[in-house]
C-alpha cells in the first residue's frame, strides 16, 4: 500500500480524518481541495460559481489526474469520483476507502451548503447529489468505513484496523 485515498460525500470527514491518519500511519496528506484552491488561487465555490459545473468537473479531474504522491493520505473533494482518469491515477498502488455516511449526518453537519464548494446542479437537493454518487463511491473503494453514529476517534480506528488486517 503506497497511498490512502479518502473518498465521500462532502461533510463525510475526509479532510480532518485525513490528517489524522497521516499521522497515525507516519504519511504526508494531501487535500485536493486544497491543491485546486492554490492552483486556481480562488475558493471552490467560487470557481464552481465562476467556471460552472462542466468546467470545474473537468478541471478536477485533470489535476487529480496529474497527482504523483508517495506515502501520502489524500483527502478528495466530495465530486473526484466523477473523474475517471483521476480516479485510475489516484487508486494506482493505494487503498480507496470510502467513508460512508447516512444523509441525515450529512445534513446535520453540513451547515451551509453554498459556500461548501459542492458540485451541485441547480434544483438537486444533498438527497439527489447522495443517490447519484453513492454508486460511484461504491465502486472505487477497496475498503467502507460506516461511519453513521461514530466519533473521529472511533472512525479513525476503524480505518486503521481494515488497513491492517
Amino acid at each position: 500500500m503506497n497511498n490512502i485515498i479518502l473518498i465521500g460525500m462532502p461533510g463525510s470527514g475526509k479532510s480532518t480524518l485525513g490528517v489524522l491518519l497521516a499521522k497515525a500511519m507516519s504519511y504526508d496528506f494531501l487535500d485536493t481541495d486544497i491543491v485546486i484552491q492554490n492552483r486556481c488561487k480562488n475558493k471552490l465555490f467560487k470557481i464552481i460559481e465562476n467556471e460552472g459545473i462542466d468546467a470545474f468537473l473537468q478541471l478536477e479531474n485533470t489535476i487529480l489526474s496529474d497527482i504523483n504522491v508517495e506515502n501520502t493520505v489524500v483527502a478528495t473533494g466530495g465530486s473526484a469520483i466523477f473523474g475517471a482518469k483521476a480516479m485510475e491515477n489516484l487508486k494506482k498502488g493505494s487503498v480507496v476507502v470510502y467513508i460512508k455516511l447516512g444523509c441525515e449526518e450529512l445534513k446535520r453537519r453540513i451547515t451551509d451548503i453554498t459556500t461548501r464548494g459542492i458540485v451541485m446542479r441547480p434544483g438537486k437537493t444533498l438527497e439527489d447529489i447522495y443517490e447519484e454518487r453513492y454508486p460511484l463511491y461504491e465502486k472505487y473503494a477497496d475498503i467502507i468505513i460506516e461511519a453513521d453514529n461514530t466519533s473521529v476517534e472511533q472512525a479513525l480506528q476503524m480505518i486503521i484496523q481494515k488497513l491492517t488486517n
